[in-house]
């Protein structure tokens, strides 16, 4: 069976963006993301790595030149739907939900708690890609209902 790497994370989301650079600037005034890396030619995002807490997410600028990029489309390509998204466990939900409403996030499942536990809420960044963040910690123990 194959194993882990030995690494804080070992899954990471990754994302593509049109205006690669101008999301990077807006996920860490919004999200409070802060950037690890990242490897630029201009206005061409070859890799970006942002961090929050001991979580990360990648990015890049949209290319359909290579085998991943043909098999990816954005979310304006798809009616504004989207295929995945991210989950963002943050220590105070209502705090986070003020900074993403005052850097202009759209709002898609108001801030609320949650039947499972925590409180969180839903938004869709710029380019349409859906976000969740909350306080609920999938892995702090929990009491059976």
């Amino acid at each position: 069976m194959s194993q882990p790497a030995n690494t804080r994370a070992s899954i990471i989301p990754c994302l593509r963006y049109r205006n690669a650079l101008g999301m990077i600037e807006w996920l860490c005034e919004a999200f409070g993301f802060q950037q690890h890396a990242v490897y630029a030619e201009g206005d061409t995002v070859h890799h970006a790595q942002l961090v929050y807490g001991n979580g990360m997410v990648m990015l890049g600028s949209t290319s359909n030149a290579g085998e991943w990029g043909k098999a990816i489309v954005q979310p304006d390509e798809i009616g504004g739907r989207e295929t995945q998204s991210a989950c963002v466990i943050v220590a105070d939900a209502d705090a986070h939900y003020a900074r993403a409403v005052a850097a202009g996030a759209t709002i898609v499942i108001d801030i609320a708690d949650q039947p499972y536990g925590g409180r969180g809420y839903a938004c869709k960044d710029p380019e349409g890609h859906y976000w969740w963040f909350g306080s609920y910690d999938p892995w702090a123990e929990q009491s059976p209902s």
